[in-house]
């Protein structure tokens, strides 16, 4: 009777670590969304882009008056603001007479925002706007955040699939024999060539996946999609970011990090499309799900 009971209360104490080990994880997860979401309200982040405008050659006339080339947000800035003009690769502004636009503190009236022998991308601010240059191929466009956007205001958080330790796995990174850049397409049209170090195989219910990963940083960025897409999560997939690997090439795919794309709150982003290979054969019942209002 002694040893039964002596067992059992063995027994009790593996199951109570495991139980500790398991909220522990659990708590390390949601910290992480903590996290995740400040960054999606900070003023640089996707809850702030209010517009996207793709400059033609020329002259873009800009303000919140009708007849612009570039509406901005009635209201939040005066009708005629000024004249952005694309020249070749160089992209530069004048400020109308009496609109106070300000860089780095300070009022400007003419200024280059894009060109070579520029270390960074200027931005512009007025009020709660602030804009800037982007580039996507061959195209330049004005991005344009605000401080009290709708959908900053009005961001409600996001819903998650419970965290479960059964979808953080381990991978090995196939390397390619030689480099080699994979097409992505976004969610305007464009394709590009980007940087693939190689292929993430793991297993996932007794069966091996694949996953095509792109290089962003010092991380692996993988852009997936699966059987849950346009039902409980974004229909054009989900994002997940993953350490580079370790010297025998593995690394961790934690799909309860598995995130929605800024296109699932904002329709002014640039997002990434899951490249074909890229499509899971599974319901990937972990990370977030769709936000919804947004979803499109």
């Amino acid at each position: 009777m002694t040893w039964l009971l002596s067992g059992c209360s063995a027994d009790s104490q593996s199951i109570e670590r495991e139980a500790q080990t398991n909220q522990t994880y659990i708590n390390l997860i949601d910290e992480w969304h903590r996290e995740r979401e400040a960054k999606l309200k900070a003023p640089d982040g996707w809850l702030t882009l209010a517009g996207l405008y793709w400059l033609q050659e020329g002259e873009n006339t800009f303000g919140s008056g009708a007849g612009h080339d570039l509406t901005f947000p009635a209201g939040k800035i005066p009708g005629n603001a000024g004249v952005i003009t694309l020249e070749d690769d160089r992209v530069s502004t004048s400020i109308a007479k009496g609109v106070e636009v300000l860089l780095n503190g300070r009022p400007v009236k003419e200024v280059s925002l894009f060109g070579p022998g520029l270390d960074t991308i200027p931005q512009l601010t007025h009020g709660s706007l602030t804009w800037f240059v982007i580039k996507r191929g061959d195209k330049y466009g004005i991005r344009l955040r605000d401080l009290e956007n709708d959908a900053l205001i009005h961001f409600k958080g996001i819903t998650r699939f419970p965290v479960n330790a059964a979808w953080r796995v381990e991978a090995k990174l196939e390397p390619h024999p030689t480099p080699k850049q994979i097409p992505i397409t976004n969610i305007v049209g464009q394709t590009t060539l980007r940087d693939s170090p190689g292929t993430l195989v793991f297993e996932l219910d007794g069966r091996q996946h694949r996953l095509d990963a792109l290089m962003e940083g010092e991380e692996l960025f993988i852009v997936f999609a699966d059987k849950t897409n346009g039902l409980e999560t974004y229909g054009a997939g989900r994002y997940l970011y993953a350490e580079k690997p370790r010297p025998d090439g593995t690394t961790i795919l934690d799909f309860n990090k598995s995130i929605n794309p800024p296109c699932d709150f904002v329709s002014y982003a640039t997002c990434p499309l899951p490249p074909r290979q890229n499509l899971l054969t599974v319901s990937v019942e972990a990370g977030e799900k769709s936000y919804g209002e947004y979803s499109r």
